[in-house]
């Protein structure tokens, strides 16, 4: 069930690059304030209760929600400036396809939890697929205005990616401390959303210049944001974030899927081939972890693997 929420948000996820090309004057900054913090701050809104009655908790674990805070903050800023910059196929592969590797590292120094086979061959058959997709819109859409351009919003690409990794972590970390989801997630989002309205109030100004901008501004509050993150923190109750996040490669398929239908971009055989190994990899992590024990061991496989399968799909201390 677990799997189903993340995958969920990540459906959700993937509708924000078609959603903003119906606001071409919005700046990456002003969608992004408007997306995570209009959006935290409506997810802290609805958890108060929960917030107030868990508030010793989460005083105890100041840190965490503090550390997490200052990713949310950072990752929409990051992320949205990286598709500007680089390129929407480029940026999305960079910032999505390299979180997984670094919230299992996270994940690897913090909480010293192992790597699995079956994390690796996940991770490896996402990253592929994202990797095709990038080339296919690349080939697509033209190349980039400039190589300048280009490595910063690389660059900027590698932060999104580590602060998604960071907040996922820290999210995950309050839920396992005892502290429900709704709760965690609120108070994580809800400062993050305090520290975007500054960015907000500065850049945000085309969002109010016609209907169209606003209602674009209120879809990526509401729905991809809002909505998607209560999915997600659903999600993280029941998987750790490595798996979450690698669960979330989900998003740039759907991207690359509305951007053939909707936006009426091509999309070449490179490109689906992407799309089909994205779907594999979510299939190596949502099959159940008994599966391999109910077929028989595979011969030279060592008697540990499948506690470590099932220490994929359990919640970390």
């Amino acid at each position: 069930m677990g799997a189903l929420c993340v995958l969920a948000a990540s459906v959700l996820w993937g509708t924000t690059g078609t959603a903003a090309t119906f606001a071409p004057d919005v700046g990456p900054l002003a969608i992004g304030a408007v997306a995570m913090g209009l959006g935290g701050l409506l997810q802290a809104l609805v958890a108060a209760p929960q917030i107030a009655r868990h508030a010793a908790r989460l005083r105890a674990q100041r840190g965490t929600v503090l550390l997490g805070a200052v990713a949310v903050a950072v990752y929409p800023l990051a992320f949205y400036s990286s598709m500007h910059l680089a390129g929407v196929a480029v940026g999305t592969v960079v910032s999505l396809g390299t979180a997984p590797l670094a919230s299992a590292l996270i994940e690897r120094f913090m909480d010293r939890r192992r790597l699995t086979r079956r994390w690796m061959l996940a991770a490896a058959l996402g990253l592929l697929g994202t990797v095709l997709l990038c080339v296919a819109e690349a080939a697509g859409g033209g190349g980039p205005s400039s190589v300048a351009d280009t490595l910063l919003g690389v660059s900027l690409g590698l932060v999104a990616a580590a602060t998604y990794a960071l907040y996922s972590w820290a999210a995950h970390r309050l839920i396992t401390r005892e502290i429900p989801s709704r709760a965690a997630m609120g108070s994580v989002f809800g400062l993050g959303g305090l520290l975007l309205l500054p960015v907000l109030l500065a850049t945000g100004a085309p969002l109010i210049d016609s209907w169209s901008n606003a209602a674009v501004g209120t879809y990526m509050a509401l729905v991809p944001m809002f909505a998607g993150y209560v999915l997600f923190g659903w999600g993280l109750a029941h998987v750790p974030a490595s798996t979450a996040t690698t669960l979330t490669l989900l998003e740039p398929a759907v991207a690359a899927v509305l951007a053939v239908l909707v936006v009426g971009e091509r999309l070449p055989t490179t490109g689906w081939t992407g799309i089909a190994l994205v779907i594999a990899c979510l299939a190596v992590l949502t099959s159940p972890p008994g599966a391999t024990r109910r077929r028989g061991r595979v011969p030279g496989q060592a008697a540990g693997d499948d506690a470590a399968r099932e220490d994929l799909v359990r919640p970390g201390a």
